[in-house]
């Protein structure tokens, strides 16, 4: 008998463990097909709410945040290239240049998450794509649109959308519900509103969580 279970993946569309996450839970959810079946929800979180627009450069920032020099830097992108790999998520071999404000790109998953739900999930991917296998700006309406448009979501919807103000008020109060449960990194994974799985973990550990949390009484 198939397990359906809720999931609810916090995350944000600049964070490349996200990313990873995503690509491993996914490899997990086809290893349990007939086992479990996911209702699987993207929601909100932004590393870097104050973001200004034009975005900083990449390595300024994470010298700035997290006090890593270039060597550093240079280790992890290579570790994280490697876990994209073994997933299957493609990340740019030079880096990402610069890093931007994502509070549009949210609003936008909101929206299809409310309205079109079974097209979030596409978004979501073409968003990671474009941020970390394309290197583009991600506070540009054009990359959105285009994110829109690959996803079969209307275009002209989410147009009228980024010129508005729409489910701004929306995607602030779902943050601070994530962010006053305790969630402070991502990807933070929430199985049935009660288990978590922090971090962009194996394939093999979504895998045994999952079976874990489906054949619990």
């Amino acid at each position: 008998m198939t397990q359906t279970l809720k999931i609810d993946f916090v995350s944000d569309i600049s964070c490349p463990w996200c990313a990873i996450g995503l690509s491993a839970l996914e490899q997990a959810l086809e290893h349990l097909k007939g086992e479990v079946q996911a209702e699987l929800r993207f929601q909100p979180f932004e590393l870097n709410p104050q973001m200004p627009p034009g975005g900083q450069d990449i390595g300024e920032h994470l010298a700035q945040k997290y006090g890593s020099t270039a060597e550093q830097q240079a280790q992890i992108r290579d570790t994280i290239r490697q876990r994209g790999a073994d997933v299957g998520f493609s990340f740019n071999a030079g880096g990402r240049g610069r890093i931007y404000n994502t509070f549009d790109a949210h609003r936008l998953l909101h929206w299809a998450g409310v309205e079109h739900a079974a097209l979030q999930p596409a978004l979501k991917k073409a968003l990671l794509a474009a941020c970390h296998t394309r290197s583009e700006d991600m506070e540009s309406h054009a990359v959105l649109l285009r994110a829109v448009a690959h996803s079969g979501l209307d275009e002209a919807r989410a147009r009228a959308i980024l010129g508005s103000e729409e489910f701004a008020a929306e995607v602030r109060e779902r943050e601070a519900f994530y962010t006053s449960a305790g969630i402070h990194s991502v990807p933070a994974v929430i199985i049935n509103d009660q288990h978590l799985i922090s971090g962009g973990q194996p394939a093999a550990v979504f895998e045994q969580a999952l079976r874990q949390i489906a054949a619990a009484p």
